[in-house]
């Protein structure tokens, strides 16, 4: 049984199908909070399949260089395969409470949806700002709340038949609250903190478009669910429907994200 939201071969295989078109809409927003620029070098951390490194290889240029960094060695894998052609991106298995690199080593980072997955927040916070140049901004983007979530009624609707899981469902709106957000970055070092938010509303053709990917194994919230029995499965499954008021048309999701940033003075 799962003991946690990970992203293993078969979830980091998936993430893209369940997730990517939720998350190339708000990373423009992430990019423009980290102040990403033609000729920076970028760390992303928890850099998933590649989407947040490819879209700063787009901003930086030729003349940039990315390092796309994961704990996970799959999703690493994946991001590899992705952005294979770049010749200006670099790949590295990095756990984001404790970097390799340098003091002073980025002129960016960023971090889409994974600052509040670390077991020490603060910890990555004050890595991130370590391996900052003077001047340098890092930007973290995380969920708010499970009503305002891609895949968040799933998880919250599993967990009630998954224990294990509960903690880090929980974990993964730890850091919805704007002003613990702001606590969290004072604490670590930066300054010119900016906290803003964005929400989207996703509109899919059917509630099996929503769903099927995740049904499929996508993601860790579709390999979570792949561990329940199949009666479970088809509980949870008319939970959600029923959540988001499914009538057999097309169904909306809201979604929403919180984007805190710094600065290494």
């Amino acid at each position: 049984m799962a003991k946690e939201l990970a992203y293993h071969d078969e979830a980091a295989v998936g993430y893209d199908r369940a997730f990517a078109h939720v998350s190339r809409h708000f990373l423009p927003f992430l990019l423009s909070a980290a102040r990403v620029a033609s000729g920076m070098n970028v760390l992303d951390i928890a850099t998933g399949t590649g989407l947040a490194a490819a879209e700063s290889l787009l901003v930086v240029g030729p003349t940039g260089h990315v390092v796309a960094a994961d704990v996970s060695e799959a999703m690493v894998g994946q991001a590899r395969q992705r952005l294979s052609a770049a010749a200006n991106v670099t790949f590295a298995v990095e756990d984001g409470q404790s970097l390799s690199f340098a003091d002073c080593s980025f002129d960016a980072l960023t971090c889409s949806l994974g600052l509040m997955f670390f077991p020490d927040p603060s910890r990555g916070l004050s890595e991130f700002l370590r391996v900052l140049r003077p001047g340098g901004r890092a930007a973290a983007s995380v969920a708010t709340v499970p009503e305002r979530t891609y895949n968040g009624r799933i998880n919250t609707a599993m967990a009630k038949h998954l224990p294990a899981i509960s903690e880090a469902t929980a974990r993964t709106f730890s850091l919805g609250d704007s002003a613990r957000l702001r606590q969290l970055l004072e604490q670590a070092g930066f300054q010119n903190i900016e906290i803003t938010s964005q929400a989207h509303q996703f509109k899919m053709p059917s509630f099996d478009a929503y769903f099927g990917p995740f049904e499929r194994g996508g993601g860790s919230t579709g390999q979570a669910y792949l561990t329940l029995p199949q009666s479970v499965r088809d509980i949870v499954r008319e939970e959600v429907q029923r959540n988001l008021g499914d009538t057999g048309g097309p169904v909306e999701i809201e979604v929403e994200y919180q984007f805190a940033s710094g600065q290494r003075c």
